[in-house]
């Protein structure tokens, strides 16, 4: 396969026309549309949006126990972050309180800080309420006893799964995200240990997870008495050696929040390597097809391939964010610039699902080998696209993208 490269500092709207963000205005929107999800919603569960499938405009509703039931309560936190209303404040409280068992029961898979960080995480930045704290010790801890320090990384699914040749050890890409968990925890009372784990399964994904290119597996497979690598493989992507779009997303925001946790210098200069690899590959409107090598993407005309905009929105957020701790003000700016470009294009009539459906956004895929969620609307999605919406808006007003609004 051949990409038109672009240069690495090269701003793409000053060769192809790009829309300009208004940030007010897209959150403004966020909120409207979250009014609507609201005003539909099952008064029992499930009762967690995740997705709405093309053609369709109704949401398919999960329980707590579903890997994505953080990012609806997380939304609604950003929701209050935003209006400053108290009623999304109720809201955001009463849906995030669903997911507590999860802090208190066996771990069934990885994704505890996606599901509990994005939810009471945020409600505890916002509120600082000491129940939500309470809760995230105990989540963080059950998130630990996963960690397999032979191989130095979390098991992400402990379970059997297609390729996976269980019961040896498997983690995957987007396990990355779920270390800001434990981060947080080994600052604010709970182990010291559990920020050794995470620093070992960052270290360890990045000396195993990743080609020559700086393109990542989405899955490694080891020894799970040895630590030793099995095989790189792919669940969700293409092929075993093709560069999935939300794959790379997670590296690059799992990595820059690794740095902003560790100010490690090797995961800051690994965090610019995922990006730039990413960023050389897009697309003239910024936005990934699902995975990069799929049959089609390079196709002149119209590319025989779904896109993916929830991984647009991982790394808008992310980006944002890197833009702040790169020393070299060019490509600081040239990160921040390309952020805001991903946004506006989100922004866009093609992108944004406005009276199409109640959702943030259009076109995200979900598993494609499986024919799952392909060019649907998702709830991770939306949570990442307002994230990175109030990132920028930040920014702009000169805080921190982890200060209150």
């Amino acid at each position: 396969m051949k990409y038109i490269k672009i240069l690495p500092f090269l701003l793409l709207g000053q060769v192809h026309a790009q829309p300009k963000l208004n940030v007010d205005q897209a959150l403004t929107y966020c909120v409207d549309q979250a009014a609507k999800i609201s005003a539909t919603l099952p008064t029992t569960a499930p009762n967690l949006p995740r997705n709405i499938l093309n053609g369709k405009t109704q949401w398919k509703y999960i329980d707590y126990k579903d890997w994505t039931s953080g990012f609806w309560p997380g939304t609604l936190w950003y929701v209050y972050e935003y209006t400053k209303d108290p009623k999304w404040r109720a809201k955001a409280d009463s849906f995030s309180r669903e997911l507590t068992p999860l802090a208190y029961s066996k771990a069934i898979d990885h994704d505890l800080g996606f599901q509990m960080y994005c939810s009471f995480g945020n409600g505890l930045r916002l509120t600082g309420n000491p129940d939500y704290k309470k809760i995230l010790l105990a989540t963080a801890d059950t998130l630990a006893t996963l960690f397999n320090p032979k191989v130095g990384t979390i098991l992400s699914w402990p379970r059997p799964v297609p390729n996976m040749e269980w019961p040896q050890h498997n983690t995957i890409m987007d396990n990355m995200i779920n270390l800001e968990l434990l981060f947080w925890a080994s600052k604010n009372g709970g182990s010291k240990k559990l920020y050794d784990i995470a620093v070992s399964h960052a270290t360890t994904t990045m000396n195993n997870h990743f080609r020559p290119d700086y393109t990542s597996y989405h899955v490694v497979v080891y020894d799970k008495e040895t630590g030793k690598k099995i095989k790189g493989v792919t669940h969700q992507g293409y092929a075993d050696n093709s560069m999935w779009a939300r794959g790379q997303s997670w590296a690059i925001y799992g990595y820059t929040m690794t740095y902003r946790e560790t100010k490690d210098p090797k995961f800051l200069e690994f965090a610019q390597k995922v990006s730039d690899v990413y960023l050389e590959r897009l697309p003239h409107d910024l936005i990934p097809y699902w995975d990069f090598s799929a049959p089609g993407v390079d196709s002149p005309d119209r590319p025989n391939a779904p896109k993916d905009a929830s991984a647009a929105a991982v790394t808008a957020s992310a980006l944002l964010e890197l833009s702040t701790f790169v020393l070299d003000k060019t490509k600081a700016q040239m990160y921040r610039t390309k952020a805001e470009q991903m946004l506006a294009t989100l922004s866009s009539a093609a992108y944004q699902s406005r009276s199409v459906n109640d959702a943030f956004l259009l076109h995200s895929t979900g598993h494609k080998p499986n024919n799952s969620e392909v060019d649907a609307s998702i709830n991770y999605a939306d949570y990442y696209y307002i994230e990175a919406l109030l990132r920028a808006k930040k920014l702009r007003e000169e805080k921190g993208i982890l200060s209150k609004l």
